[in-house]
């Protein structure tokens, strides 16, 4: 995983943890649901790339 995937990935997941905190103090559930979803993207997409550095090691 190259280190701007891996920068802008955390910055993702920390977006959606501001988001969703946002959300829960303001009571906005679409600003939450939101916050919720760029961290679960954040997650799949360190998945990913960490399958494409398994492969590339063998």
């Amino acid at each position: 995983m190259g280190l701007d995937d891996k920068i802008g990935n955390k910055g993702e997941d920390l977006g959606g943890k501001v988001k969703e905190g946002l959300g829960k103090a303001t009571g906005n559930e679409n600003m939450e649901a939101e916050g919720h979803k760029d961290q679960a993207s954040s997650s799949l997409k360190d998945a990913g790339e960490n399958v494409k550095d398994a492969f590339k090691r063998n």
